[in-house]
C-alpha cells in the first residue's frame, strides 16, 4: 500500500527549472539549427563575452567540459614530466588527473576540516620543505561544494613561492571573495587561469557537457584558445599539438539565458541553505550532525549541501533510511584521491590525510537545487529527526 505521507524528494532536478525556460529555450534552438551554424558561432562568441563582463575578466574561453578546461590549463602554463602540482585529494577525479595527464606528479596536502577545502597552511608547508620544491610550479585549490577559498593568501601565496594558481571552481561560478582592501573578487579569476564546469547539476548547468577557462593574461588566453582547436590559430595550420575541446554551439545558446537568471538561481540556493539550517536548529538535529555554515555574503553559493555525520555507519543508515522515504541523496567523495588505484604509484596510504579520509567516510549531501520547495525540506528535516528518534 502505498504510503500517503511519503514525499518524493530528488537530490537534484533539472525538469523543473526548464518549465520556466521553456519557451526561450526552443526559441533559442530554433535559431541555431536555422542559422545552420552549430560550431564555434556567434553563440559561443557572446557567451564568452558576457561571462567574461560578468566575472569582471579579461578573457574567457569555452571548451568541452570542466576536465579538459584543467588538463588545457595545466598544458598551457608548460607542466610536464618532472614538474609537481600541488592540490586537494577531496575532490573530483579530473583535478587531479589533469596534472598526471601532462606527465607531472600531484603532491596531495590535506583540506580543513571546517569547508573541506585545500588546507593552505598544509600548502605553504609542502612548498617550504618539499625536497624537490623548486620542481613544484603550480597549486591547484578547488573551491568545493561553492565555498571560496581564500583568494586574498591564494595570490600571496602565488607571489611569495612563485608558483601557479590554476583555480578549480567548477562548483562555485558566482561565489565571491572579500579583500582586506574591502575589494570583492569572483572565485576562478585571481589566478593564473580559473576553470569552470557546465555540468547540468552546477549552479549554471547546460543541458550537456560544457566548460570554461578564464584568465587575465592574454598570452595564456591565446594559448588556451589555441589548445582547444588542436593547437591551430588558423584551420590547418598547427603550432603546437592540441586537443579537440570546444564548447558547443547549442550548450552557450542555452547558457547565455541561464546566465542571465544565476543571481537569482544563487539567491535560491542561499535562502535553501538558510531553511536548512533554521529546521535543523529547531529540531535540534546539531545533536546528531555537522551541517554547512551560513552565510548569506555570496562567500557559499551552495552547489551542493553537504552534512558531516559521527561515523560511516550512521552515514550508511541515513542515506538508506531517506531512500526508503523519497529523499535523494549522494556521497561526495567515497574514496580520498590518494587512495584511489590509478594513483598507487604515488606512495600515498591510508592515513595520510585524515580530514579527507573522515569526510570519505562520514559526509552526506541532501538535495539542494533553486528550484527546490520548502515543504520539501520541511519533510526531509521531520525524516532526519525520524531517524535518530528511532536509532
Amino acid at each position: 500500500m502505498k504510503d500517503k505521507n511519503k514525499m518524493e524528494v530528488p537530490l537534484f532536478d533539472l525538469t523543473r527549472q526548464y518549465e520556466k525556460l521553456r519557451k526561450d529555450v526552443l526559441k533559442k534552438m530554433d535559431a541555431v539549427f536555422t542559422s545552420g551554424n552549430v560550431i564555434m558561432g556567434s553563440n559561443v562568441k557572446a557567451f564568452e563575452m558576457e561571462i567574461a563582463k560578468y566575472l569582471n575578466v579579461k578573457h574567457a574561453v569555452g571548451v568541452a567540459n570542466g576536465s579538459d578546461a584543467l588538463r588545457i590549463s595545466v598544458h598551457a602554463l608548460d607542466i610536464h614530466e618532472g614538474d609537481y602540482v600541488i592540490t586537494t585529494p577531496y575532490t573530483f577525479f579530473a583535478t587531479a588527473s589533469s596534472i598526471v595527464l601532462n606527465g607531472a606528479t600531484p603532491i596531495f596536502v590535506d583540506v580543513e576540516e571546517k569547508y573541506y577545502n585545500i588546507n593552505l597552511n598544509e600548502v605553504e608547508n609542502v612548498l617550504q620543505t618539499h625536497p624537490k620544491k623548486e620542481k613544484i610550479k603550480a597549486v591547484i585549490p578547488v573551491h568545493l561544494f561553492g565555498k571560496t577559498v581564500d583568494l586574498e593568501r591564494l595570490e600571496n601565496i602565488s607571489k611569495k613561492y612563485k608558483v601557479y594558481i590554476i583555480e578549480d571552481a567548477a562548483q562555485s561560478l558566482g561565489s565571491v571573495w572579500y579583500y582586506n582592501t574591502s575589494e570583492k573578487k569572483f572565485s576562478g579569476t585571481v589566478g593564473d587561469l580559473g576553470i569552470y564546469s557546465f555540468f547540468p547539476t552546477k549552479n549554471l548547468g547546460a543541458y550537456g557537457d560544457g566548460g570554461l577557462i578564464v584568465t587575465n593574461n592574454d598570452r595564456l588566453a591565446d594559448r588556451v584558445r589555441k589548445l582547444r582547436v588542436h593547437g591551430a590559430t588558423k584551420k590547418y595550420f598547427h603550432d603546437e599539438i592540441g586537443v579537440n575541446s570546444r564548447l558547443d554551439e547549442v550548450q552557450a545558446a542555452i547558457l547565455r539565458i541561464k546566465l542571465k537568471e544565476l543571481d537569482n538561481y544563487i539567491e535560491k540556493r542561499i535562502k535553501k541553505a538558510k531553511n536548512y539550517k533554521d529546521l535543523f536548529e529547531e529540531k535540534k538535529l546539531y545533536k546528531y550532525l555537522d551541517f554547512p555554515e551560513y552565510f548569506d555574503d555570496r562567500t557559499h553559493v551552495y552547489h551542493q549541501y553537504v552534512i558531516t555525520l559521527k561515523n560511516s555507519t550512521e552515514r550508511d543508515k541515513l542515506a538508506n533510511f531517506l531512500k526508503e522515504h523519497g529523499i535523494g541523496t549522494s556521497i561526495y567523495y567515497p574514496l580520498g584521491l590518494h587512495m584511489q588505484k590509478c594513483f598507487k604509484n604515488l606512495g600515498y596510504k591510508q592515513g595520510d590525510f585524515p580530514v579527507t579520509e573522515q569526510a570519505s567516510k562520514n559526509t552526506l549531501a541532501l538535495p539542494m537545487f533553486p528550484e527546490l520547495m520548502k515543504k520539501e525540506q520541511q519533510y526531509l528535516a521531520e525524516i532526519i529527526k525520524k531517524f535518530y528518534k528511532n536509532h
